[in-house]
Formats: C-alpha cells, structure tokens, sequence
C-alpha cells in the first residue's frame, strides 16, 4: 500500500517509522513521474518491510522546500526518520531497491 503524505503527516508517519520509509515527490502534470508511478506500486507490493509513501510536490509544496526537491520525480530514502539516500528522475526498479 502507498501511503499519501502531506505536511501534517509527513513526520510523524516518516519519524515514527520502524521500517525505511521510500518517499515518492510527483505531481500529476509529470510524465516521468507518471512513468515511475506503477515501479513506485510494485515496490509497495512486494515489500512489505518498507514503507512506501507519496508526497504531491502540488498540494505539498513546504515538503518539497524542506527536502530541496527541485526535480520530480524525486525518490528519498529515509532511516530511523533521517535521510539516507535518494535520486532524481525515473530509474529502474532495481536501482530504487538498491537505495534502501
């Protein structure tokens, strides 16, 4: 399951987290980001030792400032609430694996 993350959500869900939390900032208007959507799902799916979130830089634009997400999509990986890892731009599901 995709969990949809907004600014009153995010800590919380993202700081009381056991699991790592992978953290999906899209926007509707973005093809790659629309690309990425059903990679974003299968790994929600399939690990189920992960969290797996989505922010709306749209609806969510203070997140996307607090993080300095300046490209969508933008894949963050956090650990024990701090940031561990992340990309830029579509990639493969193998290489999202690998961030976590």
């Amino acid at each position: 399951m995709v969990n949809h993350l907004t600014k009153d959500t995010f800590h919380e869900f993202v700081d009381g987290s056991e699991k790592p939390v992978l953290v999906d900032f899209w926007a509707a208007w973005c093809g790659p980001c629309r690309m990425l959507a059903p990679i974003i799902e299968e790994i929600a799916e399939e690990r189920l030792d992960v969290a797996v979130c989505k922010v709306d830089i749209d609806a969510e634009p203070e997140l996307a400032q607090e993080f300095g997400v300046m490209s969508i999509p933008t894949v963050l990986v956090f650990k024990g609430g701090k940031l561990v890892n992340g990309s830029v731009g579509v990639r493969p599901k193998a290489e999202l694996l690998g961030l976590l």
